[in-house]
């Protein structure tokens, strides 16, 4: 097969973070499932944070978070780039700093040349570079189905690790991408994805979210996680879990990607918004009302997609202008207001 023919999401079902189990699916694998207790263990998985965190003294602790998926893209050097931003993420999730990464991949040897395998490397690493995050091993496997991903090691003050649900009332929601990059892959291998729509999307999903956590670290922030698979509302439904307080998202605020409206509206949505949606629809307080397009989109899988922060109401703009000024497409979309353990979509 000649390199000009190939490309990379026509050797896969899923792209990126839609290839994830369900969330529903995931609790019932996982309810009631345990470990011995470890002190030095702060987060693990039985609270759904972005990743493990494991304490080494009084100043020092461990972020361990792995993520892989099929490629979303179909340039070999970007798919890299976006799956090592993409698990860095979870690092800057929760306030910490990368230090190392192991690749995860699968690969099918006899189908795609070994340049591709390269560049995908080379957009990695160049994403790992500019987190000054160094790629010390991986793991390989002949596969026939395309998938690459990270496993990073971070650190943070254990004093200092942001956690996902521990809101307070009054916060400003802040979140640092635009949406839509399920919707734009799914028109992109039915080949009716325009071309400022992949450009957009491909290169805010190579975008780290290192300035975004940078800029978050100058404000008074109660909660923090990083809106992946489970689409804007599924990652704000575990935010709102188990607290005394709910979320009202302005969904007139947020901000876009090329054409995803019109995407959504031609039914090119991808399976996991259906996942999603089945799981999470209890926590929408007035789901009934939404426009089932506009569900869709909230819903979307997003693929290293941006942080969606609570934070003082006196730090939020400002930490919108910054994140901008970055080039990011960055918007207060709503606040910790409302029923507990609900989302309101105003």
């Amino acid at each position: 097969m000649k390199d000009e023919a190939i490309k990379l999401t026509g050797f896969t079902r899923f792209s990126g973070c839609g290839a994830k189990l369900g969330p529903g699916l995931l609790d019932k694998a996982l309810c009631g499932l345990s470990q011995a207790e470890n002190p030095a263990v702060l987060s693990d998985f039985s609270a759904a944070e972005d990743a493990g965190v494991y304490k080494i003294d009084e100043h020092m602790a461990l972020v361990q978070t792995v993520d892989f998926f099929p490629p979303i893209v179909d340039d070999p050097f970007t798919f890299g780039r976006i799956a090592a931003a993409n698990a860095l993420s979870d690092v800057f999730a929760m306030g910490g700093t990368p230090l190392t990464a192991l690749t995860i991949l699968c690969y099918p040897k006899d189908k795609i040349p070994l340049e591709h395998l390269r560049s995908m490397m080379e957009g990695g690493i160049s994403a790992l570079s500019e987190a000054s995050c160094s790629l010390v091993g991986g793991h390989s496997v002949d596969d026939p189905e395309l998938k690459l991903g990270f496993s990073i090691t971070g650190r943070v003050d254990p004093q200092k690790v942001w956690r996902n649900n521990t809101l307070r009332k009054g916060d400003a929601l802040i979140f640092s991408k635009a949406l839509g990059t399920g919707l734009i892959n799914t028109a992109l291998r039915a080949e009716l994805a325009s071309e400022e729509a992949i450009e957009a999307a491909s290169r805010q999903m190579a975008t780290l979210n290192l300035s975004a956590m940078e800029i978050l670290k100058t404000a008074d922030l109660s909660a923090c996680t990083d809106v992946t698979g489970f689409g804007l509302l599924g990652h704000a439904a575990e935010m709102v879990s188990g607290s005394a307080w709910g979320f009202t998202i302005k969904s007139g605020s947020l901000k876009l990607l090329p054409d995803v409206m019109e995407y959504a509206s031609m039914g090119l949505v991808p399976e996991g918004t259906y996942r999603n949606k089945e799981f999470r629809l209890p926590f929408i307080a007035n789901a009934e009302t939404i426009d089932p397009v506009l569900l869709d989109l909230l819903f979307d899988p997003q693929t290293s997609g941006g942080l969606l922060a609570a934070v003082s109401p006196r730090d939020a703009e400002r930490c919108v202008e910054a994140m901008n000024e970055k080039g990011l497409s960055a918007a207060l979309i709503g606040s910790v207001e409302g029923p507990s353990e609900k989302i309101t979509i105003a």
